[in-house]
This record gives structure tokens, C-alpha cells and sequence, in this order.
């Protein structure tokens, strides 16, 4: 019993000792060392604001059709919530702008064009609305600011029964409180 007690201690021990922070506070410069060709080892300190330079943005950046928060809506190719990489930028900006402005709120919209059913559609939505959620926080968003609905077919942006309808329904939007 002796032993079992003293292996769950020490196991403890090594977790919290895993699981421990080197401290830091935010904004503090990392020390990096540069190995550029000439073998000697320069130390330098590397900083960085925003999320890809996105530091600028202000709550009158949502009115700014020259803004990239002015587009609100991404678009998803057929039975996919894999988001793609050219609206992977677009995304950036949103998070950079929410996690600078943590009360600022926006809901996830997401849609589907009209084939499949009901059922299948609202969790095809909600899915791809997840997908933009989960980036948003990975980005540094707080999950308190987030909220995600699904319509599925039931709000189409573009009334049609083809290609270039259903492209346009197939999206999620990003729709912020009061804005």
C-alpha cells in the first residue's frame, strides 16, 4: 500500500512539474538565437502585435467597405466544412479584430445549399459553423463571444436550382451584434 501511495505522489509530482509555466508576461520579446551562415551565434529578441498585422482594426472597421472585416461571409464547396485556404486570411483578420475587442459578439451563421435533407443539412451547417468557431478560438477569440447556429437550407442567400445558386448558399456568415 506504502509503495502503490509514494508512485502516485511522485507521479503527481512529475505532472505538475510537467504541467508548470516559465512565466513571462505578455508582450515580452523571446530570445532567438540567429545561425546565419557565418557560424557565430547571435542572440536577438523577436516580438510580435496582432495576428498577421491585423493589430489596426477598430470597431468602425466594420463599416469600412476597404476593410477586411466588410466581407462576413465564407463560402464552402459541396458537403464540405473543410474551410478553404484562400479564406484562411479573412478569418485571421476576424479573430484578430474579436480577441482585441473581447466585448464585441458575433454570431456563426451557417447554411447549405438545398439538396440533402432537413436534418442532414442543419448538421452540415452547423458543422461548417464549428469549423470557423474553432479557428476563431485557436486564433485567441474567447468562446464567450461566439455563438453558432445552423439554418441548413432554410435562409438560401440566392433563390435556384442550380450550380451557381447552391455555390452561393453553401457559406457561413459572420454576423456581428449590432453591426
Amino acid at each position: 500500500m506504502k509503495v502503490v501511495l509514494k508512485l502516485i505522489m511522485v507521479l503527481a509530482v512529475v505532472w505538475l512539474a510537467g504541467c508548470s509555466s516559465t512565466g513571462g508576461s505578455k508582450g515580452e520579446g523571446v530570445a532567438v538565437e540567429d545561425r546565419a551562415g557565418d557560424g557565430a551565434a547571435a542572440t536577438t529578441d523577436a516580438t510580435t502585435s496582432g495576428v498577421d498585422g491585423y493589430g489596426n482594426l477598430t470597431i468602425e472597421s466594420l463599416s469600412d467597405p476597404n476593410s477586411p472585416l466588410a466581407q462576413r461571409v465564407i463560402y464552402f464547396a459541396f458537403d464540405s466544412s473543410e474551410v478553404a485556404e484562400q479564406d484562411r486570411p479573412l478569418i485571421e483578420a476576424h479573430a484578430a479584430f474579436l480577441a482585441a475587442n473581447p466585448t464585441v459578439k458575433v454570431t456563426l451563421e451557417g447554411h447549405t445549399d438545398e439538396r440533402g435533407s432537413r436534418e442532414y443539412n442543419i448538421g452540415l451547417g452547423d458543422r461548417r459553423a464549428q469549423a470557423i468557431r474553432r479557428m476563431l478560438e485557436f486564433q485567441g477569440v474567447s468562446p464567450n463571444q461566439i455563438t453558432v447556429v445552423s439554418y441548413g437550407e432554410e435562409k438560401p442567400a440566392v433563390d435556384g436550382h442550380d450550380e451557381s445558386a447552391w455555390s452561393m448558399n453553401r457559406r457561413v456568415e459572420l454576423v456581428y451584434a449590432g453591426h
